[in-house]
């Protein structure tokens, strides 16, 4: 189950299966130790709360400032971040949405990032933005897949 990510209407979905607890997975998600192993080169936030704020940066690319939107553990994780190098949360921010279930002997991670639809920039902004971060999820979730692969529960 590692299709690629979709576009529908104005969300950017996928849905990877992980061999491993939802514990673990969950670790991955919001554990900043973790996540540098799969997503970002460094990453910080402020606590592991709705309200929190932090950054995911990868180097060459720059800074995407965080706030985090909910937190659910061992469920769901969700955060606002800035689609394009930023100081700040601005108007070109979207919202990206991690959700646990289980599957079989391990744990299906979903990733929803919704939010285009009201980027400024216009259709073709929007429609680059889009497709930037349906072929971004592609490659991240894979990473994070490869993460586990080897490893024991």
């Amino acid at each position: 189950m590692s299709d690629h990510a979709r576009v529908k209407g104005h969300i950017v979905t996928r849905t990877v299966r992980i061999e491993a607890s939802r514990a673990r997975v969950w670790e991955a998600l919001t554990d900043p130790a973790v996540m540098v192993k799969w997503f970002g080169d460094h990453v910080g936030f402020t606590a592991l709360e709705p309200g929190a704020t932090g950054s995911i940066d990868w180097d060459g690319y720059g800074r995407f400032p965080i706030e985090i939107t909910e937190v659910v553990p061992d469920d769901s994780f969700g955060f606002r971040w800035s689609g394009i190098p930023a100081e700040e949360l601005n108007e070109y921010s979207t919202h990206v949405r991690f959700t646990l279930s289980d599957a079989d002997t391990g744990t299906d991670v979903t990733v929803i990032e919704s939010g285009f639809d009201t980027l400024p920039g216009g259709t073709r902004y929007r429609r680059e933005r889009l497709d930037q971060n349906r072929e971004g999820w592609d490659v991240e979730l894979d990473e994070l897949v490869l993460l586990f692969e080897g490893s024991t529960q």
